[in-house]
C-alpha cells in the first residue's frame, strides 16, 4: 500500500462536519465489521462498467466515501491507482487491512469538502455517500469532484436517490421502509430504513440532477431503480 495521504486540514469553521454526519452506522465498530456481509457493492460490475469507459490500468481514481473498500479492492486489480479517501476512521481501519499489500492503493481520512488530490484525476467513484451531506453541501461537494478531475474525466455516482413526486413520498417510503424486517446481522431492518429516511439526507432526483448540471457536469447516463429509491449516474466533466 502506497503511504496514507495527510488527513485533511482543519476547515474553516462554517463548514459542515462530515463526520458528524456520517451516519451512525458508519461510525459503529459492530455495524463496520459485518458491513461486507451486509452490503454487496457490486464492485466487479461498477469496475466493468469504468473499463469499458477507458479507466483501468495507468488510471487514477479516487473512491470517495470507500467504507470497507469493495470498489477500491476490485479496482485496483486492474492496475489503476485508487485513492480510498472516507471520513470515518473505522471504515478506514477495516479498507487499510484489505489493502495493506497493495502497493496501488493510497488512503486520507477526507471527505467531499475536504479531499484535494493535488492534481488532476481521470475518475472518481462514489457508492452511497453523497447522500450524507444535506443538498446545499452536496452542490458544493459536486463542484469539489468537478475540480478534482481532468477535462473529459469520469464521475460515478450511485446514491440512494428518490426518483419519484414529493406527493408520493409517503406510501413509498412506507413500502421500502417494509422490506426491511430481517431479524438477523446481515439483513436491512425496518428501523435502520426508517434511520435513513428520518436522519439522513437523500433527495429528490428532480433536485440533485440541476446540482449535477450546475456543478459543470454533462448527465451521460442515469439509472433509477424500479423501487425508484436508489439512482446510477455516469457524469462528464466537458
Amino acid at each position: 500500500m502506497e503511504p496514507d495521504l495527510p488527513t485533511a486540514l482543519t476547515p474553516p469553521g462554517w463548514q459542515l462536519d462530515e463526520t458528524a454526519t456520517a451516519g451512525r452506522e458508519n461510525l459503529d465498530a459492530a455495524h463496520v465489521a459485518r458491513y461486507d456481509d451486509k452490503e454487496d457493492a457490486d464492485a466487479e460490475s461498477e469496475v466493468a462498467l469504468l473499463q469499458g469507459l477507458g479507466i483501468g490500468g495507468g488510471s487514477t481514481v479516487v473512491d470517495l466515501g470507500a467504507g470497507t473498500g469493495q470498489f477500491t479492492v476490485a479496482m485496483a486489480a486492474t492496475g489503476a491507482r485508487v485513492v480510498a479517501v472516507d471520513v470515518s476512521r473505522v471504515m478506514l481501519d477495516r479498507l487499510r487491512a484489505k489493502v495493506a499489500d497493495l502497493a496501488n492503493v493510497a488512503t486520507t481520512q477526507a471527505g467531499f469538502l475536504t479531499f484535494d488530490p493535488a492534481g488532476a484525476v481521470d475518475a472518481v467513484y462514489s457508492r452511497y455517500a453523497l447522500h450524507h451531506l444535506p443538498d446545499f453541501w452536496k452542490a458544493v461537494a459536486l463542484t469539489n469532484v468537478h475540480r478534482m478531475l481532468r477535462a473529459g474525466g469520469t464521475f460515478r455516482l450511485w446514491d440512494i436517490v428518490y426518483s419519484f413526486p414529493a406527493t408520493e413520498a409517503a406510501q413509498r417510503v412506507e413500502r421500502w421502509c417494509g422490506t426491511g424486517n430481517g431479524v438477523v446481522d446481515d439483513s436491512w431492518q425496518r428501523w435502520e430504513l426508517e434511520e435513513h429516511v428520518r436522519d439522513e439526507h437523500s433527495t429528490f432526483s428532480w433536485l440533485l440532477e440541476p446540482m449535477i448540471e450546475h456543478a459543470g457536469f454533462t448527465i451521460d447516463r442515469a439509472e433509477y431503480s424500479d423501487d425508484r429509491f436508489s439512482a446510477k449516474y455516469v457524469l462528464v466533466k466537458p
